[in-house]
């Protein structure tokens, strides 16, 4: 049997996935209804950020919403019928995942 990376893959479809849809909605409501509603203080919320437990909270929801998204357009251009392209369109859009997780924790470190 030949070795492939779709279990890798799909766990990151799932665990993105799962994250994005228990965690994005509140950060959502946080950020931006309560903060300018005045039910949180912005100071606060910025110390949360700040800590690091935050700063790791804020690169998972990113990265793996970023690889949830990344799966499902590429299986959504496959289904369409870019069967052909579906390595191309695994580097393209894996690829962005990874960029932009990078560029997250480049933005959450510094």
């Amino acid at each position: 049997m030949a070795r492939s990376n779709e279990p890798i893959v799909w766990s990151l479809f799932a665990a993105g996935g799962m994250v994005a849809a228990l965690f994005l909605p509140v950060t959502v409501v946080l950020i931006g209804f309560a903060v300018p509603l005045g039910w949180l203080d912005a100071e606060r919320l910025w110390e949360v950020v700040h800590h690091p437990l935050g700063r790791i909270f804020l690169f998972v929801l990113i990265a793996l919403s970023l690889f949830h998204a990344g799966h499902r357009l590429r299986f959504t251009l496959v289904d369409m019928g870019l069967r052909g392209a579906s390595h191309a369109l695994a580097g393209l859009f894996y690829g962005a995942a990874t960029l932009g997780s990078l560029l997250a924790a480049w933005l959450l470190l510094t």
